[in-house]
């Protein structure tokens, strides 16, 4: 029986270490019996003019996706409070199919508290908007996903210490989790 392919999502793609980066999640998944899909592509042609370039880089990411059983998603906070969009989007692609959703976040700060650091140091801020407040790390729709997705929850640090973005610690216990839920 092949080993699962996990189509391994998040915004790691924009590293400046990606390849290296996305070959040790390769191995890592290797290591618990799976087959991790990165979306970094190394032989992408760049040269297209943009309006091209984006769509075969989305069309591209579409066909990995359909060739993967699972998701692995770095859901660690990137350009702001909450995870990367495109990564959402990804996410939201293999809940909608019934496939299993796994994710992890390398950052322990309180969703709440980011996103009220965010609204007050904004000068574009909207005064009076709620900011929901649950003590998750994430989005309540983003964590309800990865636990009713994958059914283990999102993954985080266990000391409670937050890591550096690229950290692969947390998202080795991710994929290890993954792989007995798979297994199991």
């Amino acid at each position: 029986m092949p080993a699962p392919k996990a189509y391994l999502a998040g915004p790691d793609v924009f590293l400046p270490n990606a390849a290296a980066q996305a070959e040790a999640k390769i191995a890592i998944c290797a290591r618990h019996g799976l087959t991790g899909i990165s979306p970094f592509n190394p032989a992408l042609d760049t040269s297209p003019p943009p309006e091209t370039l984006w769509r075969r880089i989305y069309l591209d990411d579409i066909a990995m996706m359909q060739g993967c059983g699972l998701i692995i998603a770095n859901l660690t906070p990137f350009r702001g409070a909450s995870a990367d969009a495109g990564t959402l989007v990804e996410l939201g692609w293999f809940l909608g199919r019934g496939l299993p959703v796994f994710g992890y976040s390398n950052n322990t700060e309180d969703f709440a508290a980011r996103s009220l650091a965010q609204i007050t140091t904004s000068p574009d801020s909207n005064p009076g908007m709620a900011v929901e407040n649950f003590g998750l790390a994430d989005n309540l729709m983003i964590q309800g996903a990865v636990e009713y997705g994958g059914g283990i929850g999102l993954t985080l640090p266990p000391d409670g210490l937050s890591r550096p973005f690229d950290a692969l610690d947390v998202f080795e216990l991710c994929v290890a989790e993954a792989a007995r839920k798979l297994t199991g």
